[in-house]
């Protein structure tokens, strides 16, 4: 059934093979209905390819042109002269080929009439062969309709797609200045006081920077690699702090193949360092606790809250890293994750869980 459904949606939206098969259908169903004798199956070919071509000029002329054109802007008035106008001619095509072609072809004797009697008894014309004309308009239209509503919805999921692309690029893109401006502040600090710590922060900021600009482009990565990023990163910071900082990180992956959109973790864990590490006088506690089972990943990150809380004039430091975090996890994995936080005028905890 599922297989059946994407052969018909991959048919709706290649136009020249839907066309074709349409028409083709509709030249072959007349010989499917006809009687069993073979003259009786021949003549219903005949009357059936004589009358194809007018049939595709009605159909067209009235789905291309005529309702776009005039009755989906309102303009009643010409669509109704111009299809009274158009059907007419069509009738009087139609009869005419259907007389002095179809007839002859199917080896039909008696009177062939002529163009100006066909056009002499309009009613006649009309009325007759009317339906004929017209008879696999409607459900050409229906089949248009259906495709131009599939290709509405993919230009719909396209655009939203790239919409979607575009923010994550976008938020992406912050986090590398903002976790570069953090990083070369420790940087700053330590050649202040000409520490021989400095070449270490300088390689493992060029391990984290050679990660973040050309080894996280993918939508997914695998975990251990986001693990390693963190396992850099807290390197450096406990280069910055030392003996000060008390920071336990614990990891337990059941499979090493587990992957996870890019650069979430450390934007976490870096929101921890900035608000419970960098304005605190004694020593700072920071715990993280990354596990992956059956395809759940449990984040939890604690960081202990400076008693006097930091000033932030600028307003830089009011969670840029956390928002970040939250509009990826919407964007990435709706309805598939869980944020949950715990805060306290000494401590802050972030419990995160996402369905990988």
């Amino acid at each position: 059934m599922e297989k059946s459904i994407h052969f018909l949606d991959k048919l709706l939206q290649n136009r020249i093979a839907l066309h074709v098969l349409f028409w083709l259908f509709v030249l072959f169903l007349a010989p499917l209905v006809a009687d069993r004798s073979i003259m009786e199956v021949w003549q219903s070919l005949v009357y059936r390819g004589v009358g194809l071509p007018t049939k595709m000029i009605a159909t067209y002329f009235l789905a291309y042109y005529l309702i776009p054109r005039y009755f989906q802007k309102e303009k009643y008035f010409q669509f109704i002269i111009y299809f009274v106008i158009s059907s007419f001619i069509l009738c009087v095509i139609y009869r005419f080929n259907n007389v002095q072609i179809a007839e002859r072809l199917a080896g039909e004797e008696g009177y062939k009439e002529r163009l100006w009697e066909i056009v002499a008894y309009y009613d006649e014309t009309i009325l007759g062969y009317i339906g004929r004309v017209y008879s696999v308009t409607i459900p050409f239209i229906f089949i248009k309709m259906l495709r131009s509503r599939g290709a509405e919805k993919r230009k719909v999921a396209r655009l939203e797609k790239e919409k979607i692309d575009a923010e994550l690029n976008f938020l992406k893109a912050q986090i590398h200045p903002h976790f570069l401006f953090n990083t070369l502040n420790n940087l700053y600090a330590l050649t202040l006081k000409k520490s021989d710590r400095a070449p270490d922060v300088v390689a493992k900021l060029s391990e984290i920077l050679d990660y973040m600009l050309y080894q996280c482009k993918e939508d997914r990565v695998l975990v251990s690699k986001e693990i390693t990023l963190l396992e850099h990163y807290l390197d450096l910071e406990k280069l910055r702090y030392g003996e000060r900082l008390q920071l336990t990180f614990d990891h337990d992956l059941d499979d090493h193949t587990s992957q996870i959109a890019p650069l979430i973790l450390i934007s976490i864990v870096e929101n921890a360092f900035k608000h419970g590490v960098s304005g605190a006088i004694q020593q700072p506690v920071v715990a993280i606790s990354i596990k992956v089972k059956e395809g759940v990943s449990y984040i939890r990150v604690y960081n202990s809250k400076p008693a006097t809380p930091q000033i932030d004039e600028m307003g830089y430091k009011k969670g840029i890293g956390e928002t970040n975090v939250k509009r990826q996890l919407e964007l990435i994995y709706p309805e598939r994750y869980e944020w949950n936080y715990e805060e306290s005028p000494t401590s802050y905890e972030v419990n995160l869980t996402i369905q990988l």
